[in-house]
């Protein structure tokens, strides 16, 4: 079986880490509510994108709002610019813009896909309260109030990618050199994400990560991840492991010491190393599906 779906899913430690529209002077985190009516904190992949996308300094696709709706400008393509190849695109084109030709659109389909960031401890409803007195103070003024919650959590998200599809758009096609290097570079972001929010930089490497290169493109271990009393549930991954060969012959995971009380435990029964042996696993990977690797 061609192997071509990589996937991987972390965890990482985070706090408040992405604000929604708030309420008054109280600015609140995004969250979601269970069934037992807990709430979630989360970030969601837009917010994952951006911070990806700008530390690969990929952000340099054209766009224009010619067609009323600001997108990727119709002349880039997926040669000059990694952000579209992998995480695709739509741009539409005005009657006017193509003279005697109809208007219309071309998409393409990401081929990475992120998951949000969801936190595996619920929000406690923990609030910071702000003041600016510090400045209000050089001029005898009065201090504006606010509030802010807070929530520092671990986090998980999943990333999946067809790697069969990285670099081609129609007739258009990218070196499978540059597909590797592409992909590679992504996967180096990944291992040392960050996040600046509000005065912070909240660092979103990887604490533990687990994944592969599979036949089935499918997200083996996204809602597989279980936090519990600072303990990863190992028998729901090994449950996933143990499904097919495919799986448990091509998966490689990675845990930082001293972050989990039970990561003696991981390493063991999930044959983990650490979090940069696991990604120089997944990077070989992505180079031998495209033939680059000695």
């Amino acid at each position: 079986m061609n192997r071509q779906g990589l996937t991987l899913t972390v965890i990482f430690l985070a706090e408040s880490a992405n604000y929604g529209e708030g309420v008054g002077n109280i600015s609140t985190l995004k969250k979601m509510s269970r069934g037992n009516y807990e709430q979630y904190t989360y970030i969601s992949r837009q917010a994952m994108r951006y911070n990806m996308i700008q530390q690969l300094g990929w952000d340099n696709t054209p766009v224009d709002g010619k067609s009323g709706v600001v997108q990727f400008a119709p002349s880039a393509t997926i040669v000059e610019y990694p952000e579209i190849d992998l995480f695709g695109y739509m741009k539409t084109s005005s009657k006017e813009e193509g003279k005697n030709e109809k208007g219309g659109a071309s998409t393409r389909s990401a081929v990475v896909r992120l998951s949000n960031a969801i936190a595996l401890e619920p929000y406690q409803s923990d609030l910071e309260f702000l003041t600016n007195m510090g400045l209000a103070r050089r001029q005898n003024l009065e201090n504006g109030i606010a509030q802010s919650e807070i929530h520092r959590s671990f986090y998980t998200y999943t990333i999946t990618a067809d790697l069969d599809k990285v670099g081609i758009d129609g007739e258009i096609s990218v070196p499978k050199e540059e597909r590797a290097a592409r992909m590679k570079a992504l996967l180096d972001t990944v291992q040392f994400l960050y996040r600046d929010i509000k005065g912070r930089r909240e660092n979103l490497a990887p604490v533990f990560v687990i994944g592969g290169r599979y036949g089935r493109k499918n997200p083996f271990f996204e809602n597989r991840i279980v936090l519990n009393k600072g303990k990863i549930q190992i028998n729901t991954l090994a449950e996933v492991m143990t499904g097919s060969d495919d799986v448990k012959d091509h998966t490689v995971a990675g845990v930082a010491s001293g972050i989990f009380e039970n990561d003696t435990e991981v390493k063991k029964e999930l044959k983990a190393g650490t979090v940069a042996e696991a990604f120089r696993q997944l990077k070989k990977e992505v180079d031998e599906y495209y033939g680059e690797s000695d």
